[in-house]
């Protein structure tokens, strides 16, 4: 049992922010003996109900003894957080731990009775939800495993709190009490119901910030030019369908309005409601602004100012406690050093960012962690020509800067489910939570696309501002773990915006099937060749000769697209000069009516130097319905529109299901006149098919995500008897490498088998251990120079006898010094196989990590290694096997023997499943694992302990710590 000061120790690591069910934030920490006054105001705004319903009785107000006992706690058997906004309390919720007989009891009883009050004023805002899965976790920490709670019947949100946490649960009735008792083991559904909270909550924090209903600008400026009064004019411009205002302190009192807008000289002047604030002040400034806009309810915050993380370890600290005061009144923050947001929407219209043009309406989702990156896309997307032509259509952009609060993640989650975004693009910096980015964007891609470039991969550090945890995976494995999530890794600006135009316009492909047809021959073989390189399978070109008609490219591309051997089509087209060749309308309008006639396929075209197709193409690249479009379908532009395609995702639409998916023949959406699928052009073979190619293992990705595999279940795991043994091995110290014996313990727990290896300080020591094991032995050096370096010379194999041993010990000590130094082991001989190499790892930023490569330094040299998170799946596990370079020598390269892959993957599993169970087991090595044709052997192990983290990806929810 713990001493007194221990028990009472305050648990600062239980402090967390977390998002509420409306999008606002609170802060869960522990209440203390200094909160009483707090206690006593908080208790006093709770309605006679609510207090009715926590005591079962008239409670008008706490006591001198209630006020002591709710807190003061020892934070082990008696514990009470509170959810804080603005420093008060909203909401209480408290545990004491008991006996079998219900009474107040300590460690080793498992139990403990937990009750909630909340705030009527905040009651339907999920605070309740969210406190639950923070003691819950608190209580595990503190060796609780079962919570019980006495409800009355009639206090039913009480009770769905309980009941829709996806606990196991128990339920009584008795003496007019409901009892509910359930573990707080987490199970699938209460992960499932604790992520689908979290990803409403989130993207409701990040739908009030890109939705609001009134925007104040605070810092315009009374004359033309500077940050603020450029984002008034922008906001304004853009048409914004709410309420604007300009704030500037400095503001004469008589001066009414600005551009026509209000102007105030406080936000707290302001006499209506104010949704989000776009702050462009200087940062001493700042906090003052946020005190008045937490003050006078503001939900959100764009802080374009600069001057913090960026700026060094001052500005470092002053964005901490931006963060710290800005969640204290339940607000979010997009920045500081923020470039804006965006947001195309006809019922929004805003345009509160430094953009001097906004983008037109389309179905792309833009983040971006640079300002000027953000600017260079915004202006790629928006004009024609100068890359990929044509003008695109986004429908929601945010510039993060330093994403001190409001980063990638929580905008994945607000894509999601946005029925206005069909494809995201995001530039990306730093990732903060590698290992939540992957689970957001996993369930993300199986929806729509997700396109991902990432800036400073090869800086070894985050750019100044990003406080982001340190990994020690390198950029490749981290890429590398997103493509595993089904995330678009693309290397360039460039290929960012080719990838997002095909795959916001055109169906998935169904395979790597590639039809060529042009009337360039030359052009066509370049097109098959980038085709080859990029692992898809393309078919024949087709050359309709430089005098080809607009006709016999509309027949020659529908041929292509009834095809049942062709999955897509990249028409490569040149400038022709002649009587009879096509002008560019005409040409345009002939590949889109062939098109229309079968939309299931992409289409691509790669044009050279052709200005007029661009431009009759330019809606082709464009993701948002055209002007003046008639009901015929033609599209107004630069000169005859050609007709377009119907697209199956119009606005209001919901995600397209996993898998290619046919157009279908019509779709509603707000402009006048179907909508258009359009074609989209490049000016260059190799990126339309880079694009192309990218579209077809992401086509292939969400069709194997539908079917994900499982997590197999082995019967011989002692997953009991292992945690006792790591509970045993820790109580040592913070951290340690096991012990031979140890690890063999450990690792034969989970059904893994060591060969074992005895040490041979001596030759007579060896031979004892020969005749021990039984001959034919291995003989290795294990010194650190030498382990798993048979290249150097320091195995010797197949030792029949014990001259032949002692020959080979002297050999060893021959070639590289005492025995001493050798370190000498003797092995009993495996059969033969090919040697590979199983690691785990758990990664302070990304989780465990499961990775898998041949052994050798050929594999090493070439990075030939794969990784995929924990847990794994079986399906995961035969795709490890299969997706290093060097895999043919395992399934029987040359006429070689195939090895045990099944015997391979099953170890695989049980790896993931031994890291998976035991957080504390932070590194496990084999290597080498001969893996033989049948059956394998687990040559050498090694593993590493610590105490595990106080929480990870399956704790409750909670924001990233300042």
């Amino acid at each position: 049992m713990r001493s007194a000061p221990d028990r009472q120790e305050y648990p600062a690591h239980w402090e967390a922010d977390v998002v509420l069910r409306d999008g606002g934030t609170a802060r869960v920490r522990p209440i203390t003996a200094d909160d009483a006054e707090r206690l006593v105001s908080f208790y006093e705004q709770v309605s006679d109900e609510s207090k009715y319903y926590r005591f079962f009785a008239p409670y008008p107000r706490l006591s001198a003894k209630d006020v002591h006992r709710f807190t003061h706690h020892d934070f082990v058997d008696r514990v009470g957080l509170a959810a804080t906004i603005g420093g008060e309390f909203i909401a209480t919720v408290r545990y004491d731990r008991i006996g079998a007989d219900g009474r107040p009891a300590s460690a080793p009883a498992d139990e403990a009775e937990v009750a909630f009050l909340v705030q009527d004023a905040h009651q339907g805002r999920g605070v309740a939800s969210a406190l639950l899965e923070h003691v819950a976790a608190v209580a595990r920490e503190r060796g609780i495993r079962r919570f019980a709670a006495e409800v009355l019947p009639a206090n039913t949100k009480m009770i769905k709190v309980f009941t829709d946490a996806g606990y196991t649960q128990k339920r009584s009735f008795e003496d007019g009490v409901v009892r509910l008792e359930f573990g707080l083991e987490p199970t699938d559904r209460s992960l499932a119901v604790q992520r689908a909270r979290e990803q409403r909550a989130e993207a409701r924090s990040v739908r009030r910030l890109l939705a609001p209903g009134s925007v104040a600008v605070v810092g315009t400026g009374r004359t033309p030019g500077g940050v603020g009064r450029s984002i008034l004019g922008n906001i304004r411009e853009a048409g914004f369908t709410g309420q604007l205002y300009a704030v500037n302190r400095a503001f004469p009192e008589d001066l009414k309005d600005l551009d026509g807008v209000q102007v105030h000289r406080r936000v707290r002047d302001i006499p209506g409601p104010v949704d989000l604030a776009v702050v462009a002040v200087p940062a001493e400034q700042v906090p003052e602004v946020v005190t008045e806009c937490g003050e006078h309810g503001v939900q959100g915050l764009v802080v374009i100012s600069a001057g913090y993380a960026e700026s060094g370890p001052e500005g470092r600290e002053r964005q901490r406690e931006l963060v710290r005061h800005a969640r204290a009144y339940g607000m979010r923050i997009i920045g500081p050093n923020a470039f804006g947001i965006i947001n195309t929407s006809p019922e929004v219209r805003l345009n509160a960012s430094l953009a001097p043009e906004p983008p037109r309406p389309g179905r792309i989702g833009l983040f971006a962690q640079s300002g000027a990156i953000g600017v260079a896309l915004l202006s790629r997307l928006h004009r024609r020509g100068g890359g990929v032509t044509g003008v695109t259509g986004v429908s929601t952009f945010v510039s993060s800067g330093n994403r001190a609060d409001v980063s990638g993640n929580d905008v994945v989650q607000y894509w999601y489910d946005d029925p206005d975004t069909d494809v995201a693009l995001m530039y990306l910096e730093s990732i903060g939570n590698p290992r939540k980015f992957t689970r957001l964007a996993r369930r993300t891609a199986a929806a729509k696309p997700l396109v991902v470039v990432q800036g400073a991969r090869h800086g070894g550090a985050a750019p100044q501002g990003h406080a982001v945890r340190a990994t020690r995976l390198p950029h490749g494995t981290v890429s590398a773990l997103l493509r595993q999530a089904g995330v678009i890794r693309v290397d360039t600006i460039t290929e960012l915006v080719d990838a997002g135009l095909l795959l916001a316009r055109q169906p998935l492909p169904g395979g790597p099937r590639v039809a060529i047809l042009g009337n360039s021959e030359s052009l066509g073989l370049l097109t098959y060749d980038a085709c080859l390189s990029q692992g898809l399978r393309p078919l024949p070109p087709v050359d309709l000769t430089t005098g080809a008609s607009a006709e016999d490219f509309r027949g020659a591309l529908s041929a292509a697209l009834r095809d049942d051997l062709c999955d897509a089509v990249v028409v490569t087209a040149i400038p022709a000069i002649g009587e009879g060749t096509p002008d560019d309308a005409e040409l345009a309008e002939a590949l889109r009516s062939a098109a229309q006639e079968v939309p299931g396929k992409p289409v691509l075209v790669v044009h050279v130097e052709l200005g007029g197709l661009a431009a009759a193409l330019s809606a082709a690249a464009s993701t948002a319905p055209q002007a003046g479009s008639r009901t015929t379908g033609a599209v107004a532009g630069d000169g005859a529109g050609p007709l377009p395609v119907p697209d199956p995702a119009e606005r209001g639409t919901p995600p397209r299901p996993a898998g290619p998916q046919p157009a279908p023949a019509a779709a509603a959406g707000p402009a006048p006149g179907p909508a258009s699928r359009l074609i989209p052009a490049y000016p260059a073979a190799e990126r339309a098919v880079r694009a192309l190619a990218e579209a077809v293992n992401y086509a292939r990705w969400r069709r194997e995500a539908t079917d994900p595999g499982k997590v197999p279940e082995y019967e011989d795991i002692d997953e009991r008897g292992a945690a006792r043994l790591i509970d045993g091995l820790l109580a040592r110290g913070q951290g340690l490498t096991l012990g031979t014996d140890e690890t063999c313990d450990l690792l034969g727990m989970y059904g893994i088998s060591v060969l074992r290896a005895l040490p041979a300080p001596t030759p007579g020591e060896a031979a004892r251990a020969a005749r021990t094991l039984g001959y034919p032995v291995a003989l290795k050096a294990t010194a650190p120079h030498l382990r798993h370096r048979a290249d150097l010379g320091g195995v010797r194999l197949d030792l029949a006898d014990e001259e032949q041993l002692r020959r080979a010990y002297a050999e060893l000590a021959g070639l590289f010094g005492t025995p001493e130094e050798l370190r000498p082991v003797v092995q009993r001989m495996a059969p033969r196989g090919v040697d590979t190499v199983v690691r785990a790892v758990i990664d302070p930023a990304a989780g465990a990590v499961l990775s898998f490569g041949l052994a050798g330094a050929a594999s090493q040299l070439l990075g030939d290694t794969v990784h995929r998170l924990v847990p794994v799946t079986d399906r995961e596990a035969a795709s490890l096997v299969r997706s290093i370079r060097t895999a043919p020598l395992l399934f029987g390269w040359r006429g070689s023997t195939p090895v045990d892959t099944p015997a391979l993957e099953e170890l695989l599993l049980r790896v993931s499943r031994l890291v998976d169970d035991h957080p504390e087991v932070v590194a496990v090595t084999l290597e080498p694992v001969v893996v033989a044709p049948q059956g394998l052997s687990v040559l050498g192990a090694s593993v590493r302990l610590a105490p595990p983290p106080a929480r990870d990806d399956l704790g409750p929810r909670t924001l990233p710590a300042y």
